[in-house]
């Protein structure tokens, strides 16, 4: 009678798992489904797509739409691509995501591990600046990137990403550093040790799971703003995604469907990769902090 049971059990266990195996595996495909949508009609001729189905595969696949796309496409009144503007990305979001990183994580030893007066209002206030509205800061950031004379330039654009950013990541960072054992601090500075040495030596060493979270968030915000970029930066300061919008903007006639699909794929793709080489990595480093001990 108990073998039956156990039996009955394994078969329902297995049952169930499929399931939900089942329904997961629809739901991949479900969301999937624009992005193979976007891949396949990339890599078609215009006609297959304006006298087709989208969704059928390509008869006479072609990379010319990626080709005009990365360096042929006219954006505005000039032929240039997203070549340009795909390095501009890429000048602005190293740098910013690196210095908030390495501010955050500078802020979150400070309030954890250096206590001073008023350091719960300061961090409820750094904390209030993760929820402020985009649009909200456009004018008075406007005004101050005036006043330092960045307007329209990448450090322009790095200093509003950076300042933006600080929030999150010392919120990530100072969670993190709440969880290490404060004796290790307290045992360092009765040595000798100073502030910089013990942050160098003892915090830093340990905070890699934490730092990739904040570098894939911070990666992730950065390459795909649109606002900040449109508001703020010149014509030759301009990222990739504003980029992306002039080119589908500035197509006149026929739409040409299968190189916007091309650039918007171009676009995705380093967040696409960083996620699918770091994302196991974000979700641990979101763990690392949660239990003390």
């Amino acid at each position: 009678m108990a073998i039956a049971t156990q039996d009955t059990a394994v078969r329902t266990g297995r049952i169930t798992r499929t399931f939900i195996y089942v329904v997961l595996i629809f739901f991949a495909l479900f969301y999937l489904l624009p992005f193979f949508i976007m891949v396949i009609n990339s890599v078609k001729p215009l006609s297959e797509i304006t006298s087709g189905n989208m969704l059928a595969l390509p008869q006479d696949p072609t990379f010319a739409p990626w080709a005009s796309a990365w360096s042929t496409a006219q954006i505005g009144v000039e032929a240039t691509g997203l070549k340009p503007y795909f390095l501009n990305s890429i000048l602005m979001v190293v740098p910013a995501v690196a210095i908030s990183t390495a501010l955050g994580a500078l802020n979150g030893y400070i309030l954890t591990k250096w206590r001073f007066r008023g350091d719960t209002i300061l961090f409820g206030l750094m904390l209030f600046s993760c929820f402020i509205p985009f649009q909200i800061v456009l004018i008075p950031m406007a005004r101050i990137l005036g006043e330092l004379g960045l307007s329209g330039s990448l450090p322009g654009l790095i200093l509003v990403h950076v300042v933006y950013g600080i929030g999150f990541s010392t919120l990530y960072f100072r969670n993190y550093y709440a969880a290490f054992p404060t004796e290790l601090v307290k045992s360092a500075m009765i040595d000798g040790a100073g502030f910089f040495r013990i942050f160098w030596r003892i915090m830093l060493p340990v905070s890699g799971p934490i730092a990739v979270v904040c570098i894939i968030w911070q990666f992730t915000n950065i390459w795909n703003d649109f606002l900040f970029g449109v508001s703020f930066a010149g014509l030759s300061a301009q990222p990739m995604t504003v980029a992306l919008n002039n080119l589908v903007q500035s197509s006149t006639g026929v739409k040409e469907y299968n190189v916007h699909f091309a650039g918007a794929i171009l676009a995705a793709l380093p967040t696409l990769f960083v996620y699918i080489v770091a994302g196991r990595y974000f979700v641990r480093g979101l763990m690392a902090g949660s239990v003390k001990g």
